[in-house]
């Protein structure tokens, strides 16, 4: 049986959607790179194969080398649905990854975004640029 049509998409066109949407409110790519990484455990380059090999979404998260133990700490609604409750797990996911990125569109502080992890500790692993400085 077939999943949800989105599960077909490849990441490297909804990716640039992600960067427009936290660029228009201000932020950087970097942001986005930060959050999709901390959410999946790609590092930089493993992120950059994904966009140019052009995977889907399904792939994307199968390959994903470690989900963040914090995952479920991610709540709230995306279009309406509250993340939380997403039954299948693929569609919770793709859904953790939009919450992510409204969140760093908003303007959240980067510490909150991703459930209390030190980006600064990301970013000396040299995997992911840092976030833009709140001080």
């Amino acid at each position: 049986m077939a999943g949800h049509r989105i599960f077909g998409t490849p990441f490297a066109s909804i990716y640039p959607h992600y960067v427009a949407k936290v660029e228009r409110k201000g932020r950087r790519r970097e942001d986005v790179d930060t959050v999709v990484c901390w959410l999946t455990g790609y590092d930089a380059a493993g992120l950059e194969r994904a966009l140019t090999s052009e995977v889907d979404l399904e792939t994307f998260f199968a390959q994903a080398p470690a989900m963040t133990p914090h995952a479920a700490e991610i709540t709230g609604l995306v279009c309406g649905v509250r993340v939380e409750e997403v039954e299948d797990p693929l569609m919770q996911k793709i859904r953790w990854m939009d919450k992510l990125v409204d969140e760093v569109a908003r303007g959240k502080r980067m510490s909150s975004v991703l459930r209390g992890s030190a980006p600064d500790a990301l970013a000396a692993t040299g995997d992911v640029a840092p976030p833009a400085s709140a001080s």
